[in-house]
C-alpha cells in the first residue's frame, strides 16, 4: 500500500482556526496530495425530502420538540426551521473549526437558518463532552448535539435522543443505530503528521522506536477518552498483528515507545506542532491536513499495511435545551451541503455514495481525496467495546 505524504495543502478554514481533540480513522487516503483547490464551500443545495403530506411552515404548538422522531413530527422540514428559528440558538461542543471544515459548517448553518451557534469547549474529549452534558443539565448552555468517537457513542446511549433524518434512506444501514440515537456523519484516515525539518519520514512503527524520535511522538488525547488517540492505539494494534480483536499488541508498541523516551505525554494542538513541541502526531488524516496548510514542513504520511478508519457519530442531547434546533442541525449535518463540506476537508461524508448517485458530490473535492482504500480495518462495536474496557484497564499503567 502506498503512503500518503502531504506537504503543503491549503486548508478551506482561517488560518488562525482551533484544532485537535478527538476521533478514529483509516488508510493512505491521499498520495502527494495537495488540497490547494478545495478552498471554496460546494455548490450544492440543501435537497432534503419532505416527510408525507402538506408542509405549511407552521409548527404544530402542541408538539413536543424534544419527543420528535423525524422533521414529520413537527408537521415537515419547514415547520421544523421555524420551530428552530424559534429557539434561536444551537449548542454544539467539542468542534474545533480546524477539524473536518467544522469552522465552515457551523457558519453555513447559522447563514442559512438565521439561528446563532454556541460553540463551546472546542478541544475536549468525546467522553468530556458526556461529562458537559451531565454537569449542565437543565441549564440553557448544555449542548443540544454531540460528536463523539464510536467508544464513547456507544457507551452513551442513555444521554441520547432519537432522531431519524429526512435523509435517512441515502444512510447506509451499517453506520446508524436502528432508532436515530447515533448516526455515523464523516471518516478518514488515522495518519501520522510530522515535521519534515526536524525528522525523517517514519514508513514503519519500528521507525518511531529509533532515537531520532526521542521525545517526540505525541497522540491526539488520552485513548480511554478521546476517539484520535483510541485510534492510534487501535491502528498499533492492526499493524502490529494485523487485527482489532485484541488492542494489547497497540498498547504494548505505546510501552515500549514510552520506555524509550519516545513517547510525548502532551495533547497536541495547532499551536504545539507550530511551536515545534509535538513535531510527530497520530491523528486522523484530515486534522494533519489542516496543519500541514500552516505548517511550514509539516507532512502527512500513513503506514504501508494495514490502515485504521472509524466513523465518528452525531448524536441529540436527550436534555437539548434547544431540542427543535437540535434536530434541525442534524438535518443540516446529512445534507449534501455539509456532507459535501466535510470532504472539502479530506474526510469521507457517510452519504458519499448516495451523493455520486444522484449527482450532488463535490467532484473536484472528491478527485482529489480519492476514493477510500481498500485494504483497512474499522473497529465494530463489540470490538470497540472490548478495547475500551482493555484500555480503561492496561493504558495508565502501559505509559506510566
Amino acid at each position: 500500500m502506498s503512503m500518503l505524504r502531504v506537504s503543503h495543502p491549503v486548508s478551506p478554514l482561517p488560518a488562525d482556526s482551533a484544532g485537535g481533540r478527538r476521533g478514529p480513522m483509516e488508510e493512505p487516503l491521499f498520495r502527494n496530495l495537495r488540497l490547494s483547490g478545495i478552498a471554496a464551500m460546494a455548490a450544492v443545495a440543501l435537497t432534503l425530502a419532505g416527510c408525507a403530506g402538506t408542509d405549511s411552515g407552521t409548527p404544530d404548538d402542541s408538539v413536543d420538540a424534544a419527543a420528535a422522531t423525524s422533521a414529520g413530527d413537527f408537521g415537515g422540514l419547514d415547520a421544523l426551521v421555524t420551530a428552530a428559528q424559534a429557539e434561536g440558538s444551537l449548542n454544539v461542543i467539542a468542534l474545533p473549526e480546524s477539524w473536518a471544515n467544522y469552522g465552515l459548517i457551523i457558519a453555513a448553518f447559522q447563514d442559512k437558518y438565521g439561528i446563532t451557534v454556541n460553540s463551546a469547549d472546542p478541544d475536549i474529549s468525546s467522553a468530556e463532552e458526556i461529562t458537559a452534558a451531565e454537569n449542565l443539565k437543565g441549564q440553557d448552555t448544555a449542548p443540544d448535539v454531540f460528536d463523539l468517537g464510536t467508544a464513547v457513542a456507544l457507551s452513551s446511549l442513555d444521554y441520547f435522543a432519537p432522531y431519524q433524518v429526512a435523509n435517512w434512506d441515502e444512510i447506509p444501514a451499517d453506520n446508524k443505530e436502528s432508532t436515530g440515537l447515533w448516526v455515523n456523519d464523516y471518516t478518514g484516515s488515522m495518519s501520522i503528521g510530522y515535521n519534515s525539518n526536524v525528522v525523517d519520514e517514519p514508513t514503519s512503527l519500528d521507525d518511531l522506536l529509533g532515537a531520532d524520535f526521542a521525545g517526540k511522538v505525541a497522540i491526539n488525547g488520552d485513548p480511554t477518552q478521546a476517539g484520535a488517540a483510541f485510534a492510534a492505539v487501535g491502528l498499533a494494534a492492526a499493524q502490529e498483528d494485523g487485527s482489532l480483536d485484541d488492542f494489547q499488541p497497540g498498547i504494548d508498541f505505546f510501552q515500549s515507545l514510552n520506555q524509550a523516551g519516545n513517547f510525548l505525554p502532551l495533547d497536541p494542538t495547532p499551536a504545539t506542532i507550530a511551536s515545534g513541541e509535538t513535531p510527530v502526531v497520530f491523528d486522523w488524516s484530515y486534522n494533519n491536513l489542516a496543519v500541514a496548510a500552516d505548517v511550514d514542513g509539516w507532512e502527512v504520511t500513513t503506514l504501508p499495511g494495514v490502515a485504521y478508519t472509524s466513523y465518528y457519530n452525531q448524536a441529540i442531547n436527550i436534555d437539548a435545551p434547544h431540542p427543535a434546533a437540535a434536530r434541525l442541525w442534524q438535518e443540516f449535518i446529512f445534507s449534501p451541503e455539509a456532507q459535501n463540506l466535510y470532504l472539502a476537508a479530506g474526510a469521507y461524508p457517510v452519504t458519499l455514495e448516495a451523493l455520486v448517485a444522484a449527482d450532488t458530490v463535490d467532484q473536484d473535492a472528491l478527485d482529489t481525496v480519492g476514493e477510500l482504500p481498500g485494504d483497512l480495518v474499522t473497529p465494530t462495536e463489540d470490538q470497540s467495546a472490548a478495547a475500551s474496557a482493555l484500555l480503561a484497564e492496561k493504558w495508565a499503567a502501559a505509559i506510566g
